[in-house]
């Protein structure tokens, strides 16, 4: 089951933390973005030229102090065909470094659409009696709004292809609770129920370490309601996101792990990507600014977890 590898990575690297691949040309050195522009044009290749060789140097800092990469489609989409084709190389050559990678990219369908969308991110398309790989990422990030029609198209590719799913339960934004927060006839808020269905549906993928191929993402900004599903969702494995610039820190994150240090992996995006602001290091710094804060951010959370162990 594919979260037993990236446990294992986490628990070898002793870092239970999940960088977010979420490149903007701002973060991207002038000199980088003009070579890229002298060579491509200064257009969508240009641009997806720049992100790709941004990422490259970022998954060259960390890959050896972090388990996990997480891709958001949204900031390749955005460049068009020449962005997703960059977001393909960026999952591929993380890949190649040994990172777990994570695209986040919030689907949400049922029938044969979901089934695309599964073949698409984590399975393979056949073509001319050819099973081929689109994106080939490890687990992708789902929206169960739809029910249990949107999530078994993909726990059948998850038990086929060893890849997994986290399905949105708490997320970090600030209005979440206008939802999420929302009483059912049962008395269970939805981001409980969603948080329940995870088990279920999780029962189809279990994992040798406890935790099931459904997780659940869970936001950081929510430590509470955070440490409330840690407890009633013992077999669901947690993405983190909401730690760093969003505001939740090692304490807000501490009760999304069990005793073991395990259950959990927390995200970091525009705090790693853009640390060279924080250190006041020249941006052609990034990359190692990046590992800086990467390690820092390790180190606070181990302070709170303490050692990982199997």
């Amino acid at each position: 089951m594919a979260f037993d590898r990236l446990i294992e990575k986490i628990a070898e690297l002793q870092n239970p933390t999940v960088v977010g691949l979420d490149p903007k040309l701002e973060y991207i050195p002038e000199s980088d973005r003009e070579k890229a522009f002298a060579e491509h044009g200064c257009n969508f290749a240009g641009a997806a030229a720049a992100i790709l060789e941004f990422n490259k140097h970022i998954i060259d800092a960390l890959a050896d102090i972090v388990p996990a990469v997480k891709p958001q489609c949204a900031y390749y989409e955005m460049y068009g065909w020449q962005g997703m084709k960059a977001l393909a190389e960026t999952i591929s050559y993380a890949k190649s470094k040994g990172l777990f990678v994570i695209v986040d990219g919030k689907r949400n369908d049922i029938g044969t659409t979901m089934q695309a969308y599964a073949s698409a991110w984590l399975g393979t398309t056949q073509v001319g009696g050819e099973d081929m790989e689109a994106f080939c990422a490890d687990a992708l990030t789902v929206n169960g709004y739809l029910g249990t029609d949107g999530i078994l198209p993909l726990t059948e590719v998850c038990k086929a292809k060893d890849k997994g799913i986290f399905v949105l339960a708490k997320t970090s934004n600030p209005s979440s609770s206008e939802l999420q927060d929302q009483r059912l006839e049962s008395g269970k808020t939805l981001y409980e129920a969603l948080g329940l269905f995870c088990e279920e549906w999780g029962s189809k993928v279990p994992g040798k370490y406890g935790y099931s191929g459904v997780g659940a993402v869970v936001g950081a900004t929510w430590p509470m309601q955070l440490r409330q599903l840690r407890e009633i969702l013992p077999h669901t494995f947690f993405l983190v996101p909401g730690y760093g610039a969003q505001g939740g820190g090692a304490e807000d994150v501490a009760p999304a792990f069990d005793n073991n240090g395990l259950g959990a992996v927390i995200n970091a995006s525009r705090s790693i990507l853009c640390a060279w602001k924080k250190q006041g290091a020249p941006q052609e710094e990034y990359a190692d600014c990046a590992r800086k804060e990467a390690i820092l951010m390790r180190n606070e959370i181990l302070r709170q977890v303490g050692e990982i162990r199997l």
